[in-house]
């Protein structure tokens, strides 16, 4: 299949990146990723390695991170798309969790974390979600009060990508219970924090290898120096980097389609039916054909976003936008490609599957679909 469209938003440095990231992730985690499916957690071991190669928080300045910006972010969240690498968390921690901490973090927070963030020494989580919160950041219910130098936080937390390895959490709370949005802070609770547990590994029905779990607060006592940034600015915080956040699932939903296209091309002209190829049938290729006209449409907004994002750019409601849309034609695509490849499409040996499995969360995490429609609608 032809190049989609000559794409621009990436620099020569980007595509040296590339070559690295597609060299380890060939070597390192394709080969690897059905076992992690089975035991539904990536070796903390895999996440050192990435380290050491310089894959983790690409997008910050040494010796937070390996310089770059948000291209290099995105090209391994390509290569996630590509190689439908679901099982790895390494995009939440290096463009999620590690802003976060660079963006509102004093210099002693960013010097005692982000250099064992980027070295892969430890896994980065964000606990949003709750039981009966869902998308609803001002309805959480975990409380942080404080108390002379420390908080105390009680709560739990449900849904947290990376919940099961995570060595530092940056817990969303209330400091300020009866302001509503306005009493959110995030606060960050390490590792062996007495009262800081991590509940069962919760069985989901994609990214089966990626460590999804719950987390729980009983009495954890923190120092007020693990205050990200004031006191009850939280939510604002939250939404100045939540555009990143989606775009980031924009950015592995293109390249996940554009992967699957031509996995499918290549299988239905091997695969024979009735004396001919399936590509050789009218319904085959004019399926095909239109795939290739709306990835390409995609491709063409989710690289404009990027360009507006590398420039500090992007509002929210074209972040809402691009996710919407990406994450709807993936879902949508992926399940027209599975129909394509027939039964063995139901088969994990042709990943076709398992991608559009996967792909369903894509609709769901990061704001869902109905969010996403409502952040647009404001703009009307």
């Amino acid at each position: 299949m032809q190049d989609l469209i000559q794409r621009t938003v990436f620099r020569e440095d980007h595509e040296q990146f590339r070559d690295a990231v597609r060299h380890f992730f060939d070597k390192e985690i394709v080969p690897h990723l059905a076992e992690w499916e089975r035991n539904g957690i990536v070796p903390k071991e895999v996440w050192r390695k990435a380290g050491r190669e310089g894959l983790l928080n690409t997008m910050l300045p040494e010796p937070y991170g390996s310089g770059g910006d948000f291209g290099h972010a995105a090209v391994l969240i390509e290569e996630v798309g590509r190689t439908n690498a679901t099982a790895l968390g390494f995009p939440l921690h290096s463009d999620i969790v590690s802003p976060y901490i660079y963006a509102y973090g004093n210099q002693e927070q960013h010097d005692r974390w982000l250099p064992k963030m980027a070295a892969g020494e430890m896994i980065g989580a964000i606990a949003m979600t709750e039981p009966g919160a869902g998308s609803d950041l001002k309805s959480v219910r975990t409380t942080a009060k404080r108390e002379g130098d420390h908080y105390i936080i009680n709560g739990a937390k449900t849904f947290i990508t990376n919940g099961i390895n995570s060595e530092i959490v940056i817990v969303v709370c209330k400091t300020a219970p009866d302001l509503g949005a306005k009493g959110v802070s995030l606060i960050v609770v390490e590792e062996g924090t007495p009262g800081f547990s991590k509940g069962r590994k919760l069985e989901k029905i994609g990214l089966m290898g990626q460590d999804t779990s719950e987390l729980f607060f009983d009495n954890v006592k923190v120092p007020v120096g693990n205050l990200l940034g004031e006191e009850n600015m939280g939510f604002r915080y939250l939404m100045q980097e939540l555009a990143q956040e989606r775009l980031v699932v924009a950015v592995r939903a293109a390249s996940s389609i554009e992967s699957f296209l031509q996995k499918t091309i290549d299988y239905t002209r091997e695969r024979k039916a009735f004396g001919q190829t399936v590509f050789e049938f009218q319904n085959t290729r004019f399926k095909l054909a239109e795939a290739k006209a709306q990835a390409t449409m995609l491709r063409t907004f989710v690289d404009e976003c990027m360009k507006l994002h590398m420039e500090r750019k992007l509002t929210p409601e074209r972040a809402a936008m691009v996710k919407l849309n990406a994450t709807a034609l993936q879902n949508r695509l992926l399940d027209e490609f599975l129909q394509l490849h027939g039964g063995y499409g139901y088969m994990t040996e042709y990943q076709v599957g398992r991608a559009w499995t996967d792909a369903r969360i894509g609709r769901i995490y990061g704001g869902s679909d109905e969010i996403m429609k409502e952040i647009i609608a404001r703009t009307l």
